[in-house]
């Protein structure tokens, strides 16, 4: 009997799951299409590329160096052996806590990554709770989340949904631009307007013929 109640329960289960409406949200698509987290992630990989830079100066650095001082260390005595050894390990070192602290899995970057869609990540949770109670949805499945769509009827695929709700609900790059900094007046431009405005005028003025009597 009780084989048979597990079954049942099973069977009632996955008929409850099955008779639920199912949606499927591509997150990573969604962020890569928002303008504002475009420009953030332009921002970071424009640094990655100047530490990548300064990791590649800093290997050939070593490598000249190190070929340097294995040419040279039998010529080298005492102090001035031990010092010149010292700066290629040193520098050695330095590469290596570089790679580590910067490129590594718990590096600088991947936790700029992180930070960098934190900002938009409760925004795409609303989104999707929008989207899916407008739409009755029981469950959403994450198409980002490691999970293997095999075939995927666009109808089931509310990505596009989602997206669209966030560009509406976001402030748009060139507003965010070019709203000033708080605190800063714009009544500067209008005084200089009218400051010039008044030369004008004034030399205008200054320039009609004088009558002579």
């Amino acid at each position: 009997m009780k084989k048979i109640a597990l079954i049942v329960t099973i069977l009632f289960t996955a008929t409850q799951i099955y008779a639920q409406k199912i949606g499927v949200v591509d997150t990573n698509y969604v962020l890569s299409k928002l303008p504002q987290y475009k420009e953030a992630e332009a921002r970071l990989n424009t640094q990655v590329a100047q530490w990548q830079s300064d990791l590649q100066r800093l290997q050939s650095e070593y490598e000249r160096k190190r070929e340097a001082f294995e040419n040279e260390k039998v010529l080298l005595l005492g102090d001035q052996l031990k010092l010149r050894e010292k700066e290629v390990i040193d520098m050695e070192t330095n590469i290596r806590n570089t790679i580590g602290g910067r490129f590594g899995s718990n590096g600088e970057i991947n936790q700029l990554r992180s930070n960098l869609t934190k900002p938009y990540q409760d925004q795409i949770w609303n989104a999707i709770k929008t989207v899916s109670t407008k739409n009755n949805l029981g469950i959403v499945l994450d198409k980002s989340n490691n999970i293997s769509v095999i075939f995927l009827d666009k109808k089931y695929d509310y990505t596009e949904a989602v997206l669209n709700l966030l560009v509406k609900s976001l402030p748009k790059v060139e507003e965010t631009k070019s709203n000033t900094r708080p605190g800063v007046n714009n009544s500067r431009g209008k005084t200089d307007n009218k400051i010039k405005g008044g030369a004008m005028q004034r030399k205008a003025k200054s320039a009609e013929p004088i009558e002579l009597k």
